[in-house]
Formats: structure tokens, C-alpha cells, sequence
């Protein structure tokens, strides 16, 4: 079992996956601790609302974004947690949290990466009329949305879809991939070669 610490901005539906894939079994990991980059993110509330710890950073602690994120790695090695996971979480991280915990960020992006990177990967996706999107789980690097990829998923763009209704099916594939995802992590399947690929053990 890993222990995770969660990073999140917003409403947290892919930490709710992750709670719930937990409780149900399917990751054999705890939640340690979820840290929120806005005090009154409707995630902290998942997190309460499941017996977790929460911390909520204010704009003001953004203001000096190393700062934040020495905060961060202070707040996480209290509570033990050996894999960061983004979830929903806008903000870049730094040298300080990578520093700490070495091929150990986890994030998400929904889309196909290298494809559409960045904060508006579906509606990009979308706009561009392209046929096919999907969402990819990777370790984080200095770099927005780079870093090693561990799984993805494509999903056909419908001739009928709409942003509103491609955005709920990229949801939808997100909260079985992620917790799919770092259940590898936690079996101890996934390990980064000399190339920076990586390689998924049976």
C-alpha cells in the first residue's frame, strides 16, 4: 500500500475517484493528506467528508510559488506520503515538490499528450476537428504537461458531441483511469527506463 497526497483547485471529482477506488479496493493505497491551492475548493469537502486531512493554500502564498510548494513538501512528508497526485490541480509545480519526491508527481490531462497541452486540452482538442482525443496519466516535470507518460486512453470525438458532452465522457474515462493508473504504481509495476519511457511490468 502507498500513501498519496493529493493536490487539488476545484470541485475534485478525480479525488473522489481516487477515494473511491480505495474504498472499494480496487487501489491499495491512502489518501495521507489533500492540499488545495484555493481555501474553499468544494474537493476539501470530499476530503473531509471521507476522515482525510486537508490544507488550503491562499493566493497570497502563490504569490511566491517556491515558497507554496516548500510548503507543500513540508505538509507532505509530515503525513508520510510517498506519490504526489495532481488532481485538478492548477497550478505548475516546482523545483522544490520534483526535488522531493523525484519521478513521484502525478498528474493528469485530458487529452491525448503531446497533443494539446496546457489548461484547455478539450476544448482545444474540440476546436481543432480532430477525430480522436483521450485523456493520459504521466509524471510531471518542469515542464507543463511533459514528463513520462504511464497510461492513456483514446475516445472517438462523435460527429454529435459537443464541448459540454466530450468534456463529461473525458470525465467519465479519468476516474477509471487514474485510480487504474496508480494501482500499478502501488503493485509496483511501473519503473521509467534510460530513455524516460515507461515500462509497465505484467
Amino acid at each position: 500500500m502507498i500513501r498519496l497526497g493529493v493536490l487539488i483547485s476545484g470541485s475534485g471529482t478525480n479525488l473522489q475517484a481516487i477515494i473511491d477506488a480505495v474504498a472499494e479496493g480496487r487501489l491499495d493505497a491512502e489518501v495521507a493528506l489533500v492540499c488545495s491551492s484555493r481555501p474553499d475548493a468544494y474537493g476539501l469537502r470530499r476530503a473531509q467528508a471521507a476522515g482525510i486531512p486537508t490544507r488550503g493554500l491562499s493566493r497570497e502564498v502563490y504569490a511566491d510559488p517556491l515558497a507554496a510548494d516548500r510548503i507543500i513538501v513540508e505538509e507532505m512528508r509530515a503525513a508520510g506520503v510517498e506519490y504526489v497526485v495532481m488532481a485538478g490541480y492548477m497550478r505548475m509545480v516546482t523545483a522544490p515538490l520534483l526535488a522531493a519526491f523525484p519521478d513521484r508527481v502525478v498528474n493528469i490531462h485530458p487529452a491525448l499528450l503531446p497533443s494539446f497541452p496546457g489548461a484547455h486540452g478539450i476544448a482545444d482538442a474540440f476546436n481543432a476537428g480532430v477525430k480522436v482525443t483521450g485523456v493520459t496519466v504521466h509524471f510531471a516535470n518542469e515542464r507543463y504537461d511533459e514528463g513520462p507518460i504511464i497510461a492513456q486512453q483514446a475516445l472517438a470525438i462523435e460527429e454529435d458531441d459537443s464541448p459540454e458532452s466530450l468534456e463529461e465522457r473525458i470525465h467519465a474515462i479519468e476516474h477509471v483511469l487514474y485510480p487504474q493508473a496508480l494501482q500499478y504504481i502501488a503493485q509496483g509495476r511501473v519503473r521509467i527506463d534510460e530513455n524516460r519511457r515507461v515500462r509497465i511490468a505484467k
